[in-house]
């Protein structure tokens, strides 16, 4: 979930809310990656969640790694609820899920360092406190009852509300975990054609990184149950974005779309004020009821724009939201993915060869089929095992054409950052078919045994 944007002035005329969108436009050799991951923690000896406070917490964590790893506090109310340091933040999710946002950097090497000496920081805390994180899509034990809620005035409003419009909402809050990377974009134009291939192919990467079979301790009939869930949460901020592919699309019409997103908040003075189910366009009128006489900031605009949920959106950047949490190697794999298909115009354009013949009812078959089949789904003509293997085999292309060196020169490229990915479409399996085949071998329906095997 993201934090109070700030630094806008005055909304005076309405053409400021697609120039907002356009003002991330950068030259190619200004793009970056920033990378986001999402973990669960637990109390090693009760294996339940850990709370916000007390001795095994998120809150002791928090503080670890800022009074032993430098990082910067951040706090709302008077609570510790975020850190930030060298344009990183780690924040809290709403169920106490502990979310690095990676700074934007140059590489996916870089990127992966800076994984890497995240989750080492994050050991050596956890362990002096008798916490342990683990990388899956979905809380495979836990009950709702069980989580706590964060002490963060946004998801104090988002709670209620989503009970409302959904059947899933709060278990989206409490019980997911994502990574996503956030890319750029040079132009309108190639804004357009790269959220089209991220919205069209994201059930790929659904499928590739499903890894959330189990919920409340046993099997669900799923292999990415995190994405079943996001499609009952609140379909006036959630799916596939059909105005995406219609002829004429732009920062304009996206922002026609997040207008009519119902609100959640306006973020005062440090506080969060409900403006629940009321609209924006009032608000440019000066006539939202939370806030009568009272027009918006380019803050409040931005802060807007992170309460749409799609499978892929745009801020000043774009941000590809389909995958499950999971384990280390597939952190570093999801940014290769998508850079190895959007950074390179060539791998671009083969992409949107992929995908561009299909309807909306196909994209959308595809993003149902893939959370239920994973790397087995099938829609129509379209075989995600195959579609896949092409997917990937252009991602490869384009990072091969990026040439981006490691380890001071002696790595060639990216390319080693899917061998993950390659595995998966080399053998059939996802992670969600890996953890399925123990429950049902050697863990002999002991689903506890996935804290110990599968921990970071």
């Amino acid at each position: 979930m993201s934090i109070p944007q700030s630094g806008g002035g005055p909304i005076e005329d309405r053409s400021q809310l697609a120039e907002y969108l356009s003002s991330g436009c950068k030259p190619k050799e200004n793009w970056r990656i920033g990378t986001e991951h999402e973990k669960f923690g637990y109390c090693k000896d009760t294996l339940k969640p850990i709370p916000y406070a007390g001795e095994r917490s998120v809150l002791a964590v928090l503080e670890g790694l800022r009074d032993g790893h430098g990082w910067n506090p951040v706090e709302e109310a008077g609570k510790l609820i975020g850190l930030e340091k060298d344009g990183a933040n780690v924040s809290l999710e709403p169920g106490g899920q502990l979310e690095l946002s990676g700074a934007p950097l140059e590489t996916i090497h870089e990127t992966c360092d800076e994984v890497n000496a995240h989750l080492r920081d994050v050991k050596d805390i956890a362990d002096k406190v008798g916490v342990g994180f683990i990388g899956l899509g979905a809380a495979p034990i836990w009950t709702h009852d069980e989580m706590p809620l964060m002490p963060k005035g946004r998801y104090k409003l988002m709670n209620s509300y989503m009970q409302s419009v959904g059947t899933m909402g709060t278990s989206m809050m409490r019980r997911t975990c994502t990574v996503q990377v956030n890319l750029d974009f040079a132009s309108e134009a190639d804004m357009v054609q790269k959220l089209r291939v991220a919205l069209a192919l994201q059930p790929v990467a659904t499928a590739l990184f499903a890894n959330s079979p189990f919920f409340e301790g046993k099997p669900n009939g799923h292999k990415s149950w995190r994405s079943r869930i996001w499609r009952d949460l609140d379909p006036a901020r959630t799916g596939m974005l059909p105005f995406v592919f219609e002829e004429g699309f732009g920062f304009e019409r996206y922002v026609d779309y997040a207008l009519d997103v119902p609100m959640y908040f306006v973020y005062r003075d440090g506080k969060y004020i409900d403006a629940l189910g009321q609209s924006f366009r009032d608000f440019m009128k000066g006539e939202l009821p939370a806030l009568p006489g009272e027009t918006p900031t380019l803050s409040d605009w931005a802060d807007h724009l992170t309460t749409a949920f799609p499978e892929a959106r745009i801020k000043k950047y774009m941000e590809m939201r389909g995958a499950d949490g999971g384990p280390w190697r597939r952190l570093c794999a999801l940014p290769a993915l998508w850079v190895g298909l959007m950074y390179d115009q060539s791998a671009l354009d083969a992409a949107w060869d992929l995908a561009k013949g299909w309807d909306a009812e196909t994209r959308e078959g595809l993003r149902v089929a893939a959370s239920v089949d994973g790397l087995q789904a099938q829609v129509g003509g379209v075989k995600m095992h195959d579609l896949a293997r092409e997917v990937l085999a252009i991602a490869e292309g384009g990072l091969k054409a990026r040439a981006r060196v490691g380890a001071g020169g002696l790595i060639p490229d990216e390319t080693h950052f899917l061998n993950a990915l390659k595995e998966s479409v080399d053998s059939g399996k996802t992670p969600a078919d890996e953890l399925l085949e123990h429950y049902h071998g050697d863990w002999n329906g002991d689903l506890s045994r996935i804290y110990a095997e599968y921990s970071y």
